[in-house]
């Protein structure tokens, strides 16, 4: 049976910085998305390198999924040209909307609000609460602190090597995006 819905990849990034060099990172990310015909399962704001993923998606041909709770849709300049706006009452309710929505996770330069997006995902698939790929696109070393960090940890046995492998780490965005798609034939999506 052949689904009509296009793959669709979830994807956290920023809605605060003007770096221009992130901000670039973002239209990358959604004209590939659009390229390939994806669907993007974003945040549902229209600034920043959330705005940037999202036009860069539709601009190249890909539709857009904005999940935004209520509290966010003046401060984030909601997304009104998504093809889908989805207000939540809660931000647990966004993370779960996009969640379902998506068919694997991708992660790019963030703050606290991307980290516990991750977080949450990585934290979810490791657990069994589902199966999906979450890959973190990391061209410009952003993360390498972070990474440093889980680590340790996982030198010290707080976390597990099978929990660091369900994240896949790339610092290309094509490869990122074919890592979304392989892990997710391997599993018969």
């Amino acid at each position: 049976m052949v689904s009509d819905t296009p793959f669709s990849v979830c994807v956290y990034c920023a809605s605060s910085t003007k770096d221009p060099v992130f901000v670039d990172l973002a239209a990358a990310v959604g004209t590939a998305i659009g390229r390939r015909g994806w669907q993007l399962v974003w945040g549902g704001g229209n600034v920043s390198m959330m705005g940037a993923v999202a036009h860069s998606t539709r601009a190249a041909g890909g539709r857009t999924v904005g999940v935004i709770p209520k509290l966010l849709v003046a401060r984030e300049v909601a997304d009104y040209e998504a093809e889908e706006l989805i207000v939540t009452d809660t931000m647990r309710q966004r993370k779960q909307v996009m969640e379902d929505r998506a068919d694997a996770f991708l992660t790019l330069p963030g703050g606290i609000g991307t980290l516990e997006e991750v977080f949450e995902a990585w934290t979810g698939g490791y657990l069994g609460g589902h199966d999906k790929p979450v890959v973190l696109l990391d061209p410009f070393d952003f993360y390498r602190p972070l990474l440093d960090w889980l680590d340790s940890l996982r030198e010290q046995g707080f976390v597990g090597q099978s929990a660091m492998d369900r994240l896949v780490i790339t610092t290309d965005i094509d490869e990122a995006l074919d890592e979304c798609v392989r892990d997710s034939q391997s599993r018969g999506a």
